[in-house]
């Protein structure tokens, strides 16, 4: 298979999986391999750092108004209220405990049977959560207060272990602290622009001066297919969230769990 094509595969993988709680990095664990890809030969560590840049700045364009509006109107109840102020708490958790256990994460459970076991044990986190914190009414996205953003980014470290679903963990963190389930996924979203940017940047400088001119070209196919699925996947899931619930997600978790552990123990 060609590059050009493994680099839109991963574009579409990353699109539609970021910002759902199915663990975009379990999936790209999984789907590499099948496609033959060395995540450490360039330019795939740059790759897979920029398609995050392009899933992410879906994000930015999808609420821009909303982000507009909160980041440059003065905020009620003074500055502690406002939004930057509360994403900047939010990411505090993760980077004193999730940058730096984030590559001990990988090296340990970055592989087959971990990913698999933290999907269907996720589905049932899931699925708990669901039924007990559940509410389709109560704070927006104005009212959420530090407290509760800076928990929310404790359950975001969570999200260091592979399979587990950066967005799983920052909704299902939203909602046990008390926020209804559509402003806890906006709040995700919101608090995934610095953490997911901030990587996804750190990455592409890391590696970018072994790029050759061929490799930035299936970042730029990476980033815009990325860009282009997920600008969807979150509109609709914003839509979606509203007033449906997660299980069917908690369904496909176990199910891809029990597909990937099946594929293992036969080609042992």
């Amino acid at each position: 298979m060609a590059d050009f094509w493994r680099a839109v595969i991963l574009g579409v993988i990353e699109g539609l999986t970021e910002f759902l709680p199915v663990s975009s990095t379990g999936h790209m664990l999984l789907a590499m391999p099948e496609l033959d890809i060395d995540p450490q030969k360039d330019p795939w560590p740059a790759f897979l750092y920029f398609i995050q840049i392009g899933a992410i700045v879906a994000v930015v364009v999808y609420f821009w108004r909303r982000l507009w509006r909160q980041t440059f109107s003065p905020p009620k109840g003074g500055i502690g209220n406002h939004v930057i102020i509360k994403l900047i708490v939010g990411m505090i958790p993760a980077a004193v405990i999730g940058i730096p256990l984030n590559d001990l994460a990988d090296q340990h459970l970055g592989t087959q049977v971990p990913v698999a076991v933290t999907l269907i044990l996720g589905a049932v986190v899931m699925i708990l959560i669901e039924r007990v914190y559940r509410r389709e009414d109560g704070p927006k996205i104005e009212d959420v207060t530090l407290k509760q953003a800076f928990l929310i980014g404790v359950a975001q470290c969570v999200s260091i272990i592979p399979g587990t679903s950066r967005s799983m963990a920052t909704i299902m963190g939203g909602m046990m602290v008390g926020l209804p389930a559509a402003t806890a996924a906006e709040f995700s979203f919101y608090l995934a622009i610095p953490t997911i940017f901030g990587a996804g940047l750190l990455g592409v400088i890391k590696d970018w001066a072994s790029l050759s001119s061929s490799g930035m070209e299936l970042l730029a196919v990476g980033f815009v297919v990325s860009f282009l699925v997920a600008w969807v996947v979150v509109a609709s899931f914003m839509r979606y969230i509203q007033t449906r619930s997660l299980y069917p997600f908690a369904v496909y978790r176990v199910l891809l769990g029990i597909t990937v552990l099946a594929y293992w123990w036969f080609s042992r």
